[in-house]
């Protein structure tokens, strides 16, 4: 049985950086990046949970003392709450992207700074129309 430390140290670098990524970041790929980042480490940590015994921190052996020998959980609480959230993102990742996508070629930019609002009613869409019309009266 390993030390729980290290997943616990693993998953709080993943998730600071996560953070880092959602709030520092401008560009919406990396912005997506950190969010998936964010996901896994919260993996991690149902992971590691699972392993824990029955009775959690408090029912784990102290120094020299003998592991428990049952099995904290026979139906893997934590690997199957990992395997639905692999799954949800999975599907986050990809609209997101196609949304990005979509973005992109409307805007030429990722930059989500200068995407302030979407749609053709937004100041950016109406101005974009109106440039795109041609000037002058009908003939």
């Amino acid at each position: 049985m390993i030390h729980l430390i290290g997943p616990a140290v693993l998953a709080s670098a993943l998730a600071g950086i996560g953070v880092y990524g959602l709030l520092a970041r401008r560009n919406a790929v990396l912005v997506l990046i950190g969010a998936e980042l964010l996901l896994n480490a919260a993996n991690l940590l149902l992971v590691t949970a699972a392993a824990l015994p029955a009775g959690g921190l408090a029912a784990m052996p102290g120094p020299g003392a003998a592991p428990p020998t049952e099995i904290a959980d026979p139906l893997l609480s934590g690997q199957v709450m990992a395997i639905f959230v692999i799954t949800i993102a999975a599907a986050e990742i990809g609209v997101a992207l196609a949304i990005i996508l979509l973005l992109f070629r409307a805007r030429q930019t990722a930059d989500l700074t200068e995407v302030g609002e979407l749609g053709e009613a937004s100041p950016i869409g109406v101005a974009r129309a109106a440039a795109e019309q041609p000037s002058g009266g009908p003939s």
